[in-house]
């Protein structure tokens, strides 16, 4: 969230300004700006917040049983023949409870409830802040690809003009041409394919903040550098984790409570004061003058033995198998985790030699088309009729078609590689640490 006065002023004003201006110039905006958003604009992150504020309430409600709640009514009305009340104009009542085996139990499943729904909002937004991490990285390296690819298609043109010239002159044949045209509509189609991706994100992007579609810019200086965890490092608890426990340890807590309702005894207190008078209705005919005092009070302990009371034992059987069942949810959440982390581990490995790959195959590219300008320029120094023949325009295009196709590809195993390394830390609990990169740059 956002912990800084200034950043919080400058988030304010920069989303008032967006959602009220009709027509709007899209602006960058920082990668901490947008996870922000994303989760004050999350439905996930105020239902986890909502369910926060119920377990609150709960336990309220569980732990206010103690407090003797008052209540006034009036039981004034007409009767006909004998009165079937007492003849009370007005009456108080008061009633708790003072002892309860079950209660305790009761409280402590309400404290481990809150435990659960903190842990799940935390759970909530930290999901949010890798959905929104992961989609504005997306967004801006396909942005890059974009790029690239109509550097490309600038580069096809030339190819393809320059083919035609060559054919019509008779220096290559028509399959050359063809084959030029087949990679200038094969770029087309890779470009077509990457403006749609910029759309989806920057749609996805939108929903994620509640800004309206292509406001925001990526702002590459904003994003940290994703650190490279391992496997190795001790992994924390997840907040999901945590809450499946919590929740576990509330059911457990729960079921016990109910097993001790038909066990143990129930004490509670109440207490009535009526108000008598015999002077309406037709009390009169059946109460005497004198034969009662206005003002009546009685109050006492009630002390319950549901020894025989068979829907509490039965209740008691129910609540425990839910106990059961989450603490096999709560056991079975851990081991999934461990699966991902062991499968994110896996996948990582490969990854980053595919980066390496790509990083390798880009530079040779670069390197080639470097020569190639070179050579162009200056000529390949080759003299007498057994040596290499002189690089033409269309080498030129052909290099730098081939280098911005290796940019595109090194993007891409790079988006793959920092995708991963997200999703791990989110597996081995450094979600934190990452948020604190966010809003520290």
């Amino acid at each position: 969230m956002l912990h800084n006065p200034r950043r919080l002023s400058a988030f304010i004003l920069f989303g008032m300004a967006l959602m009220t201006a009709p027509v709007f110039a899209p602006a960058q905006v920082s990668l901490a700006t947008v996870v922000d958003l994303a989760q004050r604009n999350s439905s996930t992150v105020k239902l986890a917040d909502a369910d926060l504020k119920k377990a609150q309430a709960a336990l309220a409600q569980t732990e206010d049983a103690y407090i003797p709640n008052f209540a006034i009514a009036t039981n004034l009305g007409y009767s006909h023949g004998f009165p079937t009340g007492q003849p009370s104009v007005g009456s108080a009542t008061m009633q708790s409870l003072v002892f309860s085996f079950s209660q305790r139990q009761y409280s402590k499943a309400a404290h481990a409830d809150i435990d659960a729904a903190t842990q799940r909002l935390k759970d909530a937004q930290q999901q949010v802040a890798l959905d929104a991490s992961t989609t504005y990285i997306e967004l801006d390296t396909v942005n890059r690809e974009l790029e690239a690819a109509r550097q490309q298609s600038d580069s096809t043109a030339k190819l393809v003009q320059i083919e035609q010239q060559r054919a019509e002159a008779g220096v290559d044949s028509n399959i050359d041409l063809l084959n030029a045209q087949l990679t200038a509509a094969t770029l087309k189609l890779q470009r077509l394919h990457l403006e749609t991706r910029v759309a989806t994100l920057s749609k996805q992007v939108a929903v994620l903040t509640g800004l309206p579609d292509g406001a925001i810019l990526p702002d590459r200086s904003s994003i940290p550098e994703i650190p490279a965890v391992t496997a190795d490092e001790a992994p924390r608890r997840l907040p999901g984790i945590e809450a499946a426990g919590s929740l576990a340890r509330s059911k457990q807590f729960q079921a016990k409570g109910d097993n001790l309702a038909w066990r143990r005894p129930l004490i509670g207190f109440g207490a009535v004061y009526n108000y008598d008078v015999n002077e309406f209705n037709n009390y009169a005919q059946f109460y005497q003058p004198h034969t009662f005092t206005p003002n009546n009070v009685s109050f006492g302990l009630q002390i319950s033995f549901p020894f025989f009371d068979f829907a509490l034992r039965a209740k008691a059987r129910q609540t425990a198998a839910d106990a059961l069942r989450a603490t096999v949810e709560a056991e079975q959440a851990q081991r999934q985790n461990d699966v991902q982390i062991a499968t994110l581990t896996g996948s990582l490995r490969e990854l980053d030699a595919q980066a390496e790959v790509a990083s390798l195959k880009l530079q040779i590219a670069d390197a080639q088309l470097k020569s190639v300008l070179t050579q162009l320029q200056f000529g390949n120094g080759a003299s007498g009729p057994n040596g290499p023949s002189q690089l033409t325009p269309k080498a030129e295009q052909l290099s730098r078609i081939d280098e911005r196709q290796k940019y595109q590809d090194a993007l891409e195993a790079s988006l793959g590689l920092a995708k991963a390394r997200l999703s791990l830390l989110r597996a081995l609990g450094h979600m934190d640490d990452w948020l604190h990169e966010l809003h520290t740059k």
